[in-house]
């Protein structure tokens, strides 16, 4: 990356892409987080400098972002802070940890996080702002739309398309050709073999529809 990364949050998701960008060598000019009582302390040595509106104090033209915003059920705040930031012209950073394995021809939107031991097989696209989270397994011609999180130890075998703002819950499996609609949820440890409509929360094996 050509210029410093300011780092958006200060919980367990922003520690975990810190650790990612030091790995790589990143410059990383501070932390931002809602949280006054974090300013001034450190997140693995970098400064938490303030609140959002430090934001303001970086031009864009000489700032790049990362949100370090994770989630445990759909990423709707994590989008928000995208959209926010994009609206007044802040460009977003792409993470990929050293660990993991991408294929040459994988499509990583802006911000996309692609974290450490995951395995991203070719032909697969992965949208902006989302996330692919540690050891996760994405197979041959997946699409996984902008915002969603891919939480870790996740398994999507060839051809899965997983809409835009969803999340599919730690230790998922979902087999081969499946389609996963919009800010839809799978709950940890289900396993999928049907295809899920938009806005559905599905959990067990195999996975059933408890809430639409």
């Amino acid at each position: 990356m050509s210029m410093p990364i300011l780092v958006l949050g200060a919980g367990g998701h922003a520690k975990v892409l810190i650790d990612a960008l030091l790995t790589t060598s990143e410059v990383i000019a501070g932390v931002v987080d809602s949280d006054p009582a974090l300013t001034g302390t450190t997140v693995l040595g970098v400064p938490v400098l303030g609140g959002d509106d430090v934001v303001g104090e970086f031009p864009p033209s000489e700032i790049m972002l990362v949100n370090g915003l994770g989630s445990v059920g759909l990423p709707v705040r994590r989008q928000l802070i995208f959209e926010k930031f994009k609206g007044i012209g802040y460009n977003f950073a792409t993470v990929v940890h050293p660990s993991s394995v991408v294929a040459d021809d994988t499509v990583l939107g802006e911000g996309a996080q692609v974290m450490a031991g995951v395995v991203i097989q070719p032909g697969s696209r992965i949208g902006c702002n989302a996330i692919i989270n540690t050891s996760a397994s994405v197979d041959h011609d997946c699409i996984i739309g902008d915002h969603t999180h891919i939480a870790p130890g996740v398994t999507l075998s060839g051809g899965v398309k997983v809409g835009t703002g969803s999340h599919i819950g730690t230790g998922a499996t979902v087999i081969q050709g499946i389609v996963i609609g919009e800010q839809s949820l799978v709950a940890a440890g289900a396993v999928v073999v049907f295809d899920v409509a938009g806005k559905a929360t599905v959990k067990g094996i195999p996975a059933r529809v408890v809430l639409k």
